[in-house]
């Protein structure tokens, strides 16, 4: 990784060298933050007592030039930092964002400055190409030859476009099914581009859907008993959130616990143990249940029919419903063994 390291340093020192005038230089390197932290071009025009325009028009002119002292091989150290660039490249789906591609390139997390190093050479190295980040994308580099700024930028969008359609978060392999690439590697790396979408569990979906972006409790246990697909103790929901991959999962067994108790998309079923209304489970004590279900027969039912349906949608004793059937208010024993309501 020193090595690396090394190459990368040479080759963005070898590029300034190119660039004549110390003026010229120190906007390259304030620009792309070279030497610490970027600066705007409001920032720099006031520095060098030039305007904002001014600083634009010279930066746009310097690139220009290097590129070309790229193509013409000009620099001779970018060409080892240019391998090692696209051999990371092509482990990672010929594209990646530039944090991303960093950190596996230097084998560590990365420095700003280290990112902006590696910005600036995607910015002027011909075999390259560069994503700016802006609302819709964050800063990438990629592999010229598989497409440049406009061309990535197309294929982002069309990936954000297939899951809107959908309407529900995919999988990498229904997004291939949809789309024509050599591998879903390479759709993952598209995707992971864009700042519209979001991943979890193998989901991809728009970054505002909770279910693969959760920004709160509510929406983390959501997900938990979504993906679990079984009804869980609050001490278990509790624990997987911890075990999960969400950004923020430090939370209290008691948090958990309030927040199940407060959102209607949580049914209560059995002491401690909650299921999701989607999945067929109603709000209501073990009474309203039995009461529900003697309404929908429309007839007496034998204490062990009654059992047998109340068990589908409680996880209780069967004590617990005898108990509730005690309720002479609200039902009446038929005969040995049967119950209608009062």
């Amino acid at each position: 990784m020193e090595q690396n390291a090394d190459a990368i340093s040479n080759a963005i020192k070898g590029s300034l060298k190119i660039i004549e005038q110390d003026r010229e230089r120190e906007i390259i390197s304030r620009r792309f933050g070279l030497n610490g932290s970027k600066e705007t071009l409001e920032q720099i025009g006031d520095m060098l007592s030039i305007t904002r325009e001014r600083v634009r028009q010279l930066e746009k002119a310097i690139l220009i030039r290097l590129r070309v002292c790229s193509e013409e091989g000009d620099i001779p150290e970018l060409a080892a930092a240019e391998k090692i660039i696209i051999r990371n490249l092509t482990e990672t789906g010929r594209i990646a964002r530039v944090s991303t591609l960093a950190d596996k390139i230097y084998g560590k997390t990365t420095t700003s400055k280290e990112r902006s190093g590696l910005a600036f050479l995607g910015n002027i190295s011909s075999a390259l190409t560069t994503i700016d980040e802006n609302d819709n994308y964050f800063a990438a580099i990629g592999i010229a030859e598989y497409g440049n700024t406009s061309e990535v930028k197309k294929k982002v969008d069309e990936i954000v476009s297939i899951i809107k359609k959908n309407k529900k978060p995919m999988t990498l392999d229904e997004l291939d099914g949809k789309l024509d690439y050599e591998h879903p590697s390479h759709i993952e790396a598209i995707a992971s581009i864009s700042k519209q979408l979001a991943v979890l569990n193998g989901y991809w979906g728009l970054a505002k859907w909770p279910t693969v972006n959760p920004k709160n409790i509510r929406d983390k246990i959501f997900v938990i008993l979504e993906t679990k697909k079984e009804p869980m103790h609050f001490a278990d929901i509790a624990k997987a959130i911890s075990e999960s991959d969400f950004k923020r999962k430090n939370v209290t067994i008691q948090a958990i616990h309030n927040e199940l108790i407060k959102d209607e998309r949580f049914v209560l079923i059995g002491r401690g143990i909650y299921a999701l209304d989607s999945w067929g489970y109603k709000k209501g004590t073990v009474s309203d249940i039995i009461k529900s279900i003697l309404e929908k027969a429309g007839k007496p039912l034998t204490r062990e029919e009654i059992v047998k349906e109340v068990l589908h949608s409680r996880k209780v004793k069967e004590t617990t419903i005898l108990l509730n059937l005690q309720n002479k208010k609200l039902f009446v024993k038929v005969g040995k063994n049967s119950y209608k309501l009062a």
